[in-house]
């Protein structure tokens, strides 16, 4: 620690574990939602993907991870991996914003939780960025409103998920 602020390595390791804690905030939230409106798989189906058997019926992590694995492999994934790919990129995309989280909220004197809600938004804004050039999701502008708040509300968990156990960590760390 120099001046009050985390070595960056720290930072992203830091970063990296509570991007993770701010994914299964998120995810919570989302499976309330699911429950809410009568979803019937438990927790753990639920956030395993269940019911997933083919990158037709698979989010957007999935699709993700099957260009990047296919491209750089230069094969065609099974369609029984999109269930497992799903959740890989999920918590991957997760744990790697954390990371960028914990570089930049570690570099600061001293951390706060609300910092993690900038990383939320920057996190929800880049997914319509990117996801939209690569036919995955409609641009921004063309989903109603209450999708977009239903979105942006569920990354402002993750991202004050993340905050908070940054801030924690990085407590714990200079303690």
């Amino acid at each position: 620690m120099r001046n009050g602020c985390l070595k960056p390595l720290k930072g992203l390791t830091m970063g990296a574990l509570a991007g993770a804690v701010g994914t299964a905030a998120m995810d919570l939230l989302w499976y309330w939602r699911y429950r809410r409106d009568g979803g019937e798989d438990g927790l753990l189906e639920w956030e395993f993907s269940s019911g997933v058997d083919s990158y037709e019926q698979a989010a957007a992590p999935a699709q993700v991870g099957k260009r990047l694995v296919e491209g750089f492999l230069q094969t065609e994934l099974e369609p029984r991996t999109a269930r497992s790919m799903n959740n890989v990129m999920h918590w991957a995309t997760g744990a790697t914003w954390g990371a960028v989280h914990g570089v930049l909220a570690g570099s600061t004197r001293e951390p706060r939780a609300t910092y993690g809600l900038l990383t939320g938004v920057v996190a929800w804004v880049a997914s319509y960025a990117m996801l939209a050039p690569a036919k995955l999701y409609k641009p921004m502008w063309e989903y109603p409103g209450s999708v977009l708040s239903k979105d942006a509300s569920a990354h402002l968990v993750y991202g004050l998920g993340t905050g908070t156990a940054f801030r924690l960590l990085a407590e714990a760390n200079r303690a």
